[in-house]
């Protein structure tokens, strides 16, 4: 048994797919495929079941991952055994959703690479849900996101901060469509999204629907900088975390509009597995994230 055969089932389930997986190890579709049929036949089970496009374990793939889990974590214990931090070497996984990496994580990630030069860093920017999921399976060590809820007992999760949100509009909005505290209103105005399964925008669509506030249209856009560009624009108002707009509202390209939501707040958390062998590079990337950004809930 190889353990790179063991790696290549853990990026299969990261990335959804054996051509995905191929990809990101510089492999051949055919030597991803090759590699799980050798695996399945010195273990005699089958790993993997296609579910539409997607890959992922059978029930005895399930049973036998968190063997695999520890062999890996065990190689990587190993081979960084009296090591120091400078010389140390490996992956490490982690996951954040795309306003945390853009906005807060950046201090965290320039520091972590000055003293861990020879660890590499796998960053996902992924939805939170999608995330939580990535640590239930093992396709990422930390997750640093907001708390969706749903975990197992399996995963420690740490809250680490509570941050504001902010519905923003341009300056050039018409005084008579900036009234979102009023209920049963349809506005002519769109509402500009970055993801739909956020847990924020679910929170803001709660909102409108609860107050009876009827929009015009939805645009939906790539990233959360290019939902502050079509606000500044006056295409549409978006709901934010309001450390995202901080700048902006600073120099007043953009306004913030009042709502019932304004003491609202969401919930920034680490998690990792329970299970998961604390490397010294999670333990420096955990201590460097609450040293440099986040405070304390």
């Amino acid at each position: 048994m190889k353990l790179k055969y063991l790696n290549t089932v853990k990026t299969i389930l990261e990335t959804g797919s054996f051509q995905n997986a191929a990809r990101k190890l510089n492999y051949t579709q055919s030597t991803v495929t090759f590699q799980i049929q050798q695996l399945e036949q010195e273990l005699s089970v089958k790993l993997f079941e296609r579910i539409g496009r997607k890959m992922i374990l059978t029930q005895a793939g399930k049973d036998i991952l968190p063997y695999i889990d520890t062999i890996i974590q065990s190689s990587e214990q190993i081979s960084n055994y009296g090591k120091s931090i400078l010389e140390m070497s490996g992956t490490l996984k982690v996951a954040m959703p795309e306003s945390l990496l853009i906005y807060k994580m950046q201090p965290v990630l320039r520091a972590f690479k000055e003293r861990a030069p020879n660890v590499k860093l796998s960053l996902q920017a992924l939805n939170c849900y999608i995330i939580r999921d990535q640590i239930i399976n093992g396709g990422a060590d930390i997750a640093v996101h907001y708390d969706v809820g749903g975990y197992s007992p399996t995963i420690l999760t740490e809250p680490i901060v509570n941050l504001g949100m902010a519905l923003i509009a341009s300056p050039n909005l018409p005084i008579n469509q900036r009234d979102f505290l009023q209920g049963n209103q349809r506005k002519s105005v769109s509402l500009i999204i970055n993801d739909p399964d956020s847990i924020f925008q679910q929170m803001f669509d709660q909102y409108l629907k609860d107050k009876g506030i009827v929009l015009d249209n939805t645009l939906e856009l790539s990233s959360i900088e290019a939902t502050k560009q079509s606000v500044i624009s006056n295409l549409g108002v978006a709901y934010l975390p309001q450390f995202t707009v901080e700048e902006e509202l600073k120099n007043k390209s953009l306004i913030k509009l009042k709502t019932e939501l304004d003491t609202q707040k969401i919930t920034a958390i680490c998690a990792y597995h329970k299970n998961k062998w604390i490397s010294s590079s999670m333990e420096l990337f955990i201590r460097l994230m609450k040293e440099l950004i986040l405070l304390p809930v």
